[in-house]
């Protein structure tokens, strides 16, 4: 039997009547995973379909039915917390591209998406190039947004198609917008990082000269057509865009059923998880650190709009020192994990299984497994024919883990019961 659980704040799971920054202080690691165990107790104390006052489930369940949780992204974190938290309760978790590792300013995000570019191109039947040549078309556009210059300003955005946006949320806008196909799963037929962002980069590697008379590079060309593309497919308005990109609209709305103000109220206070450029004096090839975004997103960026949105009590950055120290230790001793990450997952280096090797080597009876060629939690989308075959041996080897774990549950109850 599968149990779909809502998570508070998220949906009609409201504990508290708005999402202010008073009612979201209830919105905490240990509230959240008591939420969920809560849920398992209830499930177990209803047996039968008619005495069941709490869940209301159709079946009877019996009281020491092993339980496997099984997230990817967020609630896979969620996943491997609860089996961390309450072993008793939670046989095993199946934990995909679960970032667990929080980081106040995220721009290791950005090198996962530059990764991908590197090879996307390639398995498009392209040449190479695309990531150099979108890092030179960022660079060039941040020449223009951090001139100064109004006029230089208002004509590149006229040829993106969004105008009357800040440069700071156009920026953020764009890079939102191009890096949409990253998480999206790449299949034996398809890769979603060159059909939305390498075929046009392919097209501006072959010209030598403007052939648009802006003065502006190939590649910035090529990174202008390729925001009039994603555009263009998402049937997205210019009024739309600015509104989905006004980073100072509608702050002070507290309404409920806002999955995203509560997603940043978690950012701001728990994990941090900001994706930033890197660092000004880390951008060298020694380093191997590339901007694929702008300079204007900094941490100030995103961190400023926390108090506007949740009061004082998000005025300062999360601490995510102790995060760790207390969410991603947890996980060290913890058995029965099955943690999954695809090699072109641009949030891979926040989870257990990073591209420079484990941040947890955990114990035998838990698995890291990286999926070649796959990106964010591709193991848990549906399963069709043109998937990877690494995708379809993780969830081979994902379903062995649980069956395991279901057994030595079972093995385990029959002991307490003999005793």
């Amino acid at each position: 039997m599968v149990v779909s659980v809502e998570h508070r704040f998220y949906g009609q799971s409201n504990p508290l009547p708005d999402l202010s920054g008073n009612s979201l202080k209830y919105l905490t690691v240990d509230n959240v995973l008591e939420d969920f165990a809560s849920v398992v107790r209830a499930i177990r104390a209803n047996e039968t379909a008619t005495n069941s006052t709490v869940i209301g489930l159709p079946v009877s369940v019996a009281p020491e039915s092993p339980v496997i949780f099984v997230g990817g992204s967020y609630p896979g974190a969620v996943a491997a917390w609860m089996r961390a938290k309450y072993p008793d309760l939670v046989a095993g978790a199946w934990s995909s591209s679960a970032a667990v590792y929080g980081r106040l300013e995220n721009y290791q995000f950005d090198q996962g998406f530059g990764r991908h570019l590197k090879t996307a191109m390639v398995a498009g039947g392209g040449g190479s190039g695309c990531a150099e040549c979108f890092a030179q078309a960022v660079a060039d556009l941040d020449q223009i947004l951090l001139s100064g210059d109004a006029a230089r300003i208002a004509a590149v955005q006229e040829r993106l198609g969004i105008p009357l946006l800040g440069t700071s949320d156009l920026a953020n806008l764009l890079t939102v917008l191009a890096t949409i196909g990253a998480l999206q799963p790449v299949t034996t037929v398809s890769d979603p990082v060159y059909s939305t962002v390498c075929v046009y980069f392919e097209k501006g590697l072959n010209q030598t000269t403007d052939t648009k008379g802006s003065g502006y590079s190939a590649c910035l060309n090529s990174y202008i057509a390729m925001i009039n593309g994603l555009v263009a497919q998402s049937g997205l308005t210019p009024p739309m865009l600015v509104a989905l990109g006004n980073s100072s609209l509608a702050v002070d709305n507290t309404a409920l059923n806002q999955p995203q103000r509560v997603w940043y109220y978690q950012m701001c206070t728990w994990f941090g998880m900001w994706q930033v450029a890197p660092p000004p004096m880390s951008n060298s090839s020694s380093s191997g650190l590339v901007e694929y975004r702008s300079q204007l997103l900094d941490l100030d960026y995103f961190q400023s709009s926390c108090p506007k949105k949740f009061g004082a009590q998000a005025k300062d950055p999360a601490d995510v020192d102790s995060f760790n120290a207390k969410w991603f230790e947890i996980l060290r001793n913890t058995s029965n994990v099955f943690y999954t990450s695809g090699s072109l997952d641009p949030w891979r280096d926040s989870t257990v299984d990073t591209s420079w090797g484990n941040l947890v080597d955990p114990p035998g009876a838990s698995v890291v497994l990286t999926i070649d060629g796959a990106t964010h939690a591709q193991d848990l989308q549906p399963s069709r024919s043109t998937d990877l075959l690494s995708v379809k041996q993780a969830r081979m080897l994902g379903k062995r883990l649980v069956k395991q774990w279901i057994r030595q549950a079972r093995r385990d109850s029959r002991h307490r019961y003999n005793c």
